[in-house]
């Protein structure tokens, strides 16, 4: 179609969307706020952004350069804050390396992103010597260090504060840079190959801000506002943590970095700091919960997003009782990588405390900006019922427009002009979304299909279960077979026995289908989890099937 170009008089310059513009306003404005990393740093807005001045210029010193990539294997401080603005602000590429992946796959990702310098905080060094023989290309190492003394790599290109002491405080970024400049790389790992790169700009990073901020910005249920206390309890390594530190840069927030997930340090912090607003994935929300030292922190008022896998009514009835906000919320590391929350809207509050409590529970309503379906194999959309299950496709102006140096792969995920998540899920009349598995993970048994996701729900109901997991094993007769693995809270004991009884129950009520109850039910000890805390259902798979 062509539409003609809006007129621009002469010497109009809108500007680009660009990351720099995030960080203007809070710095003008709240320059009081705080910045804390836990147990070492304490600075304000107004030394945080002189800080970012000087990573600029030290950056630029070590010959840092437009499209070069600076990588950071660090535990959740303020200096990656400092990182998430100042690489990209030099036009170049922030790599935020998953501290969680194995050796192997570490050094996948720093030859596959081309990473020209690495800071490396001191707990990473032996890493990083370990494969630094086999990374492709030259590289500079940086040593981020709490504390005095920390060993730094052999012949590396300085320490950190060191090389922010000697740096320009007024160091001026260059302002001309192009939006759709690459500014993040990270890596997610999938079922098989490789980890998979995925990329954002500065205008895709600047968009989900802004959505993210008017989805979030307000008062009422599952609402932050300027006086919330932000602490972080996703990785920033992963996805941005969410994004929420550029959004509560934005909103002039204090922050509160905790450095290492440590049960017994975020608790400290929620109470010493006055944290009211985090995210999590479910496992490190019932880890907190279960924590000995929770008995006696008040939790009142703490408004917690869950995401990275769906928020089991147990969990939530118990955050709840706690008087914690606790909600859903979805996305994928493909996505920024956030698509829905589910908040309430004040009607809402009205309804009986079971209707909240699974409004709650699911994926919520599409945040500003985005286009999301459920739809069959055809890209039909299924019926908006609540019942109809297909997979969840997405469009919105951040979503990664590829994995970095594979387009079959990035081909694949775009296939008809709509983001495959993967995901199976169900659109009510009001427009929540609920995730009922993933494709992979979806139970085909005699034709039915059962979701893994309601069975686990399920089974968290039952007062001696701490974790659960259900996956697919093959079955001569039926195809699939779900198969249940479960975790007992401490000093308590389960029976498999009991377990099947209650699924069967749940059966004879209509909860699930007959198809559905398991004959197999396994108590363990541990449930093995990926890099970033959710259930590896892979590992399960790879452990169980016959």
């Amino acid at each position: 179609m062509n539409v003609p170009a809006i007129p621009r008089a002469a010497g109009a310059n809108p500007g680009a969307l660009l990351i720099r513009q995030l960080l203007e306003v809070p710095l003008a404005q709240f320059p009081e706020r705080e910045i804390v990393y836990a147990g070492h740093t304490r600075l304000d807005y107004r030394r945080f952004g002189e800080r970012v001045a000087r990573l600029g210029s030290a950056l630029t010193r070590l010959g840092v350069r437009a499209g070069q990539t600076v990588a950071v294997l660090d535990w959740d401080s303020h200096r990656y804050l400092e990182c998430f603005f100042a690489v990209p602000m030099l036009g170049a590429v922030l790599h935020t390396v998953n501290i969680r992946l194995a050796p192997e796959q570490i050094l996948y990702t720093i030859n596959h992103a081309e990473d020209d310098v690495i800071l490396v905080h001191a707990d990473f060094v032996p890493l990083v010597e370990g494969i630094r023989a086999r990374i492709e290309r030259p590289v500079q190492l940086v040593l981020l260090a709490d504390a005095a003394g920390a060993a730094a790599p052999a012949g590396g290109a300085g320490e950190y504060e060191a090389l922010l002491a000697a740096a320009d405080p007024a160091f001026a970024f260059p302002d001309d840079l192009p939006e759709d400049a690459r500014a993040t790389t990270f890596y997610t790992t999938g079922t098989t190959g490789q980890p998979k790169g995925v990329y954002f700009s500065h205008r895709q990073l600047v968009l989900h801000t802004l959505a993210e901020r008017a989805a979030v910005l307000g008062t009422g249920q599952g609402h932050v506002g300027q006086n919330d206390v932000y602490m972080p309890i996703t990785p920033m390594f992963h996805v941005h943590a969410w994004g929420f530190p550029y959004t509560a840069t934005t909103l002039g927030m204090k922050q509160v970095y905790p450095g290492r997930y440590l049960p017994e340090v975020l608790l400290r912090l929620i109470a010493t700091e006055g944290v009211t607003f985090s995210h999590c994935v479910p496992t490190i929300l019932h880890l907190l919960l279960t924590h000995p030292l929770a008995a006696g922190t008040d939790l009142s008022g703490w408004k917690v997003v869950i995401g990275g896998g769906a928020l089991p009514q147990a969990l939530a009835r118990a955050a709840l009782a706690r008087g914690i906000d606790v909600f859903g919320g979805y996305g994928m590391s493909e996505t920024c990588p956030l698509l829905t929350l589910a908040q309430l809207e004040a009607p809402m509050l009205e309804r009986p405390f079971e209707q909240q409590l699974a409004l709650r529970c699911k994926a919520g309503r599409a945040i500003p900006l985005v286009e999301l379906r459920v739809v069959d194999p055809e890209l039909r959309d299924v019926a908006h019922d609540g019942a109809s299950q297909g997979e969840v496709v997405v469009r919105a102006p951040w979503l990664t427009q590829g994995y970095w140096r594979d387009a079959a792969a990035g081909a694949a995920l775009w296939a008809g002009g709509w983001l495959h998540t993967g995901d199976i899920g169900t659109l009510d009349a009001e427009g929540y979304l609920k995730i009922t598995d993933r494709v992979k993970d979806v139970i085909k048994t005699g034709g039915e299909w059962i979701s893994s996701l309601a069975l686990e729900d399920l089974l968290l109901r039952h007062p001696a279960v701490a974790e659960a997991a259900v996956i697919a094993l093959p079955d001569e007769r039926w195809g699939e077979r779900p198969f249940a693995l479960v975790v007992p809270k401490a000093g308590q004991e389960l029976d498999p026995a009991a377990l099947h009884a209650l699924l069967a129950d749940c059966a004879a009520q209509g909860l699930i289908s007959k198809y559905g109850v398991p004959e197999r039910i396994e108590v363990v000890e541990a449930l093995p989890k990926t890099s970033v805390g959710k259930l590896d259902k892979k590992a399960m798979r790879a452990h169980w099937t016959p």
